[in-house]
């Protein structure tokens, strides 16, 4: 906002609850009936940043959970939160 706002300006929205947006908002739900419906959107989440060039394996991307689901260690301590 203090350095360019002039781009400030193409993420203004009219919302009750923010000023700016800066990514689209489309939320879908699924639902997952199965522990395979979710494992396969988890995967899908998390190579996200693999395909976006990011990273060239899911679990390096540090704000990714990949890395708990591939060592365990839960470094936000998020997961110990939810018992996943």
């Amino acid at each position: 906002q203090q350095t360019n706002l002039e781009l400030l300006k193409e993420f203004k929205v009219d919302a009750k609850d923010r000023e700016y947006q800066l990514w689209k908002r489309n939320p879908r739900s699924i639902e997952l009936f199965t522990p395979a419906v979710f494992y396969e959107k988890i995967d899908y989440i998390h190579y996200n940043p693999v395909i976006a060039g990011l990273c060239k394996f899911a679990e390096e991307y540090k704000y990714s959970s990949a890395s708990y689901f591939e060592t365990g260690v839960d470094e936000f301590g998020l997961f110990t939160l939810l018992r996943i």
